[in-house]
């Protein structure tokens, strides 16, 4: 059998002879499209009118008729303190106050105050109900304030806490500073009201604003 020989393999990337190399320059470039000067509006060396301003927004509604309201008044002071006591100043001596003190019980009691709700202290000398309320011991004795079943009678000074509605203070001893702490410390003591017998000079002071009884 006869032998052909191989024909040269031909790439179509190669030009034939007497065609020169193409050229990156040679490639076909997108073309744009071409505007027309008239159609948009734009005139050769002339410049774009500026945007026009956006119209003004419209301003908010104002209340017909606003006035404005009335001014404040002043501020009303300081009233009287609602966890104070009322005081009563009861005039006496040292010698007759312990009198003019178990008639202010008395009183109390008439009036509709239970007999739990007082306690009477003295300044001086102890009263005598107290002096015989100790004679059972201080235990019965002091059992006695937490029953809350009469009147208690205990010293000025103590520094157990006593507190009830009403506090009777007798004012049968002496001494400007010892009547006027034993007054503070028992207006500390009462609930509503303070009755103070004796001693009304050293106390005056401290409550300008206590009822006094009017003279007969």
């Amino acid at each position: 059998m006869p032998v052909f020989p191989e024909e040269p393999e031909i790439h179509e990337s190669i030009p034939g002879p007497g065609v020169p190399f193409p050229h990156k320059s040679d490639a076909s470039s997108p073309r744009t499209p071409s505007v027309n000067p008239a159609a948009s509006g734009v005139v050769p060396g002339q410049r774009p009118a500026p945007p026009r301003p956006a119209p003004p927004r419209p301003a908010p509604p104002r209340a017909a008729g606003a006035t404005p309201g009335p001014r404040p008044g002043p501020k009303p002071g300081p009233g009287p303190d609602p966890s104070s006591p009322a005081v009563r100043l009861v005039p006496a001596d040292p010698q007759e106050a312990l009198e003019r003190a178990d008639e202010t019980v008395d009183q109390l009691l008439e009036s509709g105050r239970l007999p739990g709700d007082v306690l009477v202290l003295t300044v001086g000398e102890p009263h005598p109900w107290q002096q015989h309320e100790l004679s059972f011991g201080e235990e019965r004795y002091w059992a006695q304030l937490a029953e809350a079943g009469d009147v208690f009678y205990a010293d000025a000074a103590t520094t157990r806490p006593l507190r009830r509605d009403v506090v009777v203070l007798v004012v049968n001893g002496s001494g400007v500073n010892r009547i006027a702490g034993a007054a503070v410390r028992a207006a500390e003591r009462a609930g509503s009201l303070l009755v103070i017998c004796g001693g009304t000079d050293a106390v005056a002071s401290l409550f300008p604003g206590a009822d006094r009884p009017v003279p007969a």
